[in-house]
């Protein structure tokens, strides 16, 4: 899978801002995944569609990590600033401190590429959060891949 240099956004995520982000969330982002996010930051892929639940997705773009979002003219596409605008409609429990569903890329028509973590803290699946079912406290989710390995081989095909 290849992503467009450039549209990488930087600064590029380091070591400490992953330990932090991850202590914040609560939980464990898969190794494929931050290396993809130390090269490929907010990034637009090349070849953007994936199948899933018999509906033909496009991302739009990868979300980043940055330190300070505020200060980059890009930072809307930021996963803590993303997070912020929808994290009451990607979980069920009211009480929940950390995430459940953490959105990774942004798709064409408001959805998100997420990853799962419902089941496993640090095993999350992939999944597409459906934006027009979900209300608050009630995620609408369909399961694409069970791994983000796994689901970047789906954009290479």
């Amino acid at each position: 899978m290849k992503v467009d240099p450039n549209t990488i956004i930087l600064p590029l995520p380091t070591e400490d801002l992953f330990k932090r982000k991850e202590g914040f969330w609560r939980i464990k982002l898969p190794n494929d995944f931050v290396s993809f996010l130390e090269v490929n930051n907010g990034g637009r892929p090349i070849n953007s569609s994936f199948k899933c639940n018999n509906h033909d997705y496009a991302i739009d773009r990868f979300l980043c990590l940055l330190k300070t979002p505020r200060d980059n003219q890009l930072g809307m596409y930021d996963i803590d600033v993303t997070l912020t605008q929808i994290e009451d409609r990607l979980t069920d429990n009211e009480d929940l401190i950390g995430v459940d569903i953490l959105p990774i890329a942004i798709l064409f028509a408001g959805d998100f590429l997420c990853l799962d973590f419902c089941e496993s803290r640090n095993n999350p699946k992939v999944c597409v959060w459906d934006h027009e079912n979900s209300g608050e406290l009630d995620p609408i989710s369909y399961h694409v891949a069970d791994s983000f390995e796994e689901f970047l081989t789906m954009l290479s095909e």
